[in-house]
């Protein structure tokens, strides 16, 4: 998680597919889980063909893109057990993940052969005590776990210097747009792999901007949930306060299959619970999604995630054209009371809090490890110097790791801190919103996502188009906690209006043909 002016969530995706399956075979570019599942049904395709293409597409690409960590090397078996499954037309085969290969951000653990490293070769050959709290409801869902997707190394928080998408076990990840283009975030391996059809869904994390700004910069749709409405056990962790898991791809279907109550992380899915809707967010995906919904914009502020200037919102015109023809209503020039001292409060306190929480949660996560040679913090600090050339200690000094462990927990200063940020929150976003009775509001790119980090709301970014270079760039829609519904509605009706989403370029996209 560098310090950037973005959001951290666990879902990135794609609402819609610009391929089609065709009536003689399957293609693999662009296929969505409602097109798999009709071709699972069709029998044109299985799920161990599927898994077979995937990897296909990853080998193809990866040793170019770095997108992709570790494959499961039980990845074909467990297609085959889907496919007998379906065959034998269980009740799990009926599930809407079953058969899905999903690839997992390099922090979220399994107990399956497959390493949990964060990027690092400190964790290599660790064992974890259980599969992650969303894994476990992955595979309850029958989803197959396909690998381990690249990310910056310890969700970017271990080197100020470091570029995102970097780590030391696959080395720098590509955008594969513009290769000299930012990946951003964290999650920029759960991203490239979506965009580039390695896989349907991946799973990525935000602390703060890890999953809004790569799905931003990779032209997918990157869901952020509020905080607790996922689990984060077994998740390698920042902040338990800003800590979300999300999706890439296909995400609301994912997003059901991983919301709930978890009992290793009690406390925040108890209380996020509350906002999971009576028969899940499938039916939010309505095409009219955005009429009647106000959505706010605010004034061109230059610091602290607003950088609406007149050139940028020049380039957003054309959205806000089709918002309100779509029949949204748009509040445009707000501003934000007392805005200098709440961005004070962010400015002097988000890093502060980071560091300290930091130690805390990853000390108590390298504890529990069944087996690990990693126990502390200082541990992995110790390994790194050990290693400095594995590490690249050097090249990307080991600033918060080492500013983190200076910390001495939470006393007086550090709750001082925390209510400022809680206070920047209510007087800043939540009174924006509630006072000019907003159901989102509207940031270029992923430009509002530490606003929602240090809040634990929500925001979903959708693709908005491409730079004259063909970068692409997104459109980010955040909202109070528990407004996924409302948000999926408006970010969905966006979508269809648009469908600004097209695949990177490829020499050439990976069909299947089935004798079926």
């Amino acid at each position: 998680m560098k310090m950037i002016i973005t959001p951290i969530f666990l879902l990135l995706a794609i609402f819609q597919s610009i391929n089609t399956i065709q009536t003689s075979g399957f293609i693999i570019t662009e296929a969505t889980i409602v097109q798999i599942r009709a071709a699972f049904k069709q029998n044109t395709l299985t799920s161990k063909e599927l898994v077979q293409l995937y990897i296909q597409q990853i080998q193809n690409l990866n040793s170019t893109l770095r997108a992709v960590i570790e494959l499961n090397p039980d990845a074909v078996r467990l297609a085959e057990v889907a496919d007998q499954e379906r065959k034998a037309d269980t009740t799990k085969s009926h599930l809407p993940l079953h058969g899905i290969p999903i690839l997992l951000k390099d922090n979220i653990a399994t107990k399956d052969k497959l390493n949990t490293t964060a990027g690092s070769y400190a964790l290599l050959n660790s064992v974890v005590p259980r599969d992650a709290g969303v894994v476990k409801k992955l595979r309850e869902s029958g989803a197959i776990i396909l690998g381990k997707a690249s990310l910056s190394q310890w969700s970017n928080f271990r080197s100020r210097s470091a570029p995102s998408g970097w780590n030391a076990r696959t080395g720098q990840a590509v955008n594969p747009y513009v290769a000299t283009v930012d990946p951003c975030g964290s999650s920029t391996g759960s991203a490239i792999s979506v965009a580039t059809n390695m896989v349907t869904v991946s799973l990525g994390t935000e602390t703060a901007g890890s999953i809004l700004c790569p799905a931003s910069a990779n032209s997918v749709v990157g869901i952020k949930p509020t905080v607790g409405l996922t689990s984060r056990a077994g998740v390698i962790p920042i902040s338990s306060r800003q800590d979300s898991v999300g999706t890439v791809a296909d995400a609301v279907y994912v997003l059901d299959a991983i919301v709930g109550i978890d009992n290793n992380d009690a406390a925040a899915t108890t209380e996020a619970s509350k906002y999971i809707p009576s028969g899940g967010y499938l039916n939010r995906l309505k095409s009219d999604g955005l009429r009647g919904k106000r959505l706010g914009i605010v004034k061109a502020y230059s610091l602290y995630g607003f950088n609406n200037d007149a050139v940028t919102l020049n380039k957003f015109e054309k959205h806000f054209t089709t918002l309100r023809a779509s029949g949204a209503i748009l509040v445009d020039n707000l501003a934000i009371n007392n805005f200098n001292q709440i961005a004070s409060m962010i400015l002097n306190g988000v890093e502060k809090a980071l560091l300290v929480e930091f130690k805390i949660a990853l000390n108590a996560y390298l504890t529990e490890l069944v087996t690990s040679p990693m126990r502390s913090l200082a541990d992995v600090i110790a390994f790194n110097n050990r290693f400095p050339d594995l590490e690249m200690i050097k090249e990307y000094p080991q600033d918060y790791f080492l500013d983190a462990q200076k910390t001495n927990g939470i006393g007086k200063p550090e709750e001082e801190i925390l209510m400022n940020l809680r206070k920047a929150s209510t007087d800043g976003f939540e009174k924006l919103m509630i006072d000019n009775r907003l159901d989102a509001l509207i940031t270029p790119n992923a430009d509002g996502s530490l606003v929602l980090a240090i809040g634990g709301y929500p925001g979903i970014t959708v693709p908005g188009g491409y730079d004259d270079n063909g970068a692409p760039y997104g459109i980010c829609f955040g909202g109070l906690k528990g407004s996924e519904p409302t948000l999926i509605e408006i970010a969905y009706g966006f979508e269809q209006a648009t469908k600004y989403r097209k695949p990177p370029p490829s020499k050439s996209s990976i069909h299947l043909y089935s004798d079926a």
